[in-house]
């Protein structure tokens, strides 16, 4: 869902409507949309006129690495590029907390996937107590006049997802690192201490999504990953397609 005003997070669904059939949405509908995500992709390449900038944002757990994983793995590889933001390293601390971040966007004719990003920026460094409350509502005007930027001066579209997960579904996933040998290489003991905030962080998103959403944010239910990435895939396709490309003429 698209936000548009004041948002609960506890009031939102973390789960698939009942009468949605999981069986034709993972075997039927999702192959149809990846293929169709992969050509319009190339079309974005061959024009080279459009960019999008995709923001992937969610607690520890959420599904963020498999979401890219899913709906990015039948895509052609030059046309997407996937960066991932962890804590800041040295050089990056020493300048403004978004020159890390506009390094990375995507130039005409490419994806852009920022698994984290400039929210967190204000996101974890409050929990934290990093930076004060009045700073961080500086550092989101900042990020609404960036956004701006991109959309308004380089043709670049910003889609904003947020995968919204329920703590018992998190500590499921947090749990399974510990156990499931596929999965242990995810285990970090930092992450069940974060999960101790969670109260916070939900209190931070809220804020985040009423005071930075000139872009729009989408609150996608994550606690069935074939049910996140069939919304993310749908949103990003409805807006490949909103681009009405063409493929150019030969060169003259």
């Amino acid at each position: 869902m698209p936000v548009s005003k004041t948002v609960k997070l506890s009031k939102i669904s973390t789960r698939a409507p009942k009468d949605l059939n999981k069986v034709t949405i993972k075997e039927e509908v999702l192959p149809k949309m990846y293929a169709e995500i992969d050509e319009l992709q190339n079309l974005l390449y061959a024009e080279n006129k459009h960019s999008l900038l995709i923001i992937i944002q969610g607690m520890d757990a959420s599904g963020k690495d498999g979401l890219v994983r899913d709906v990015f793995s039948h895509v052609n590889p030059n046309g997407v590029v996937v960066h991932s933001f962890k804590v800041p390293t040295e050089q990056e601390l020493s300048h403004d907390f978004l020159w890390r971040i506009h390094n990375k966007v995507p130039p005409k004719g490419m994806i852009h996937v920022f698994n984290r990003s400039q929210y967190e920026d204000v996101l974890v460094t409050r929990v934290h107590d990093i930076v004060s409350d009045e700073l961080a509502r500086k550092r989101m005007k900042a990020i609404n006049d960036f956004e701006q930027l991109l959309t308004e001066h380089n043709n670049t579209t910003v889609l904003k997802f947020y995968l919204h997960i329920s703590p018992e579904e998190q500590m499921e996933r947090l749990q399974e690192r510990l156990t499931m040998p596929s999965k242990m290489w995810k285990y970090n003991q930092a992450d069940l201490i974060e999960a101790q905030s969670w109260d916070r962080y939900m209190g931070y998103y809220e804020e985040v999504f009423t005071q930075c959403n000139a872009v729009p944010w989408h609150i996608i239910p994550s606690d069935q990953n074939w049910y996140k990435c069939y919304l993310v895939a749908d949103k990003i396709l409805k807006t490949l397609k909103s681009f009405n490309m063409k493929y150019p003429g030969l060169k003259k």
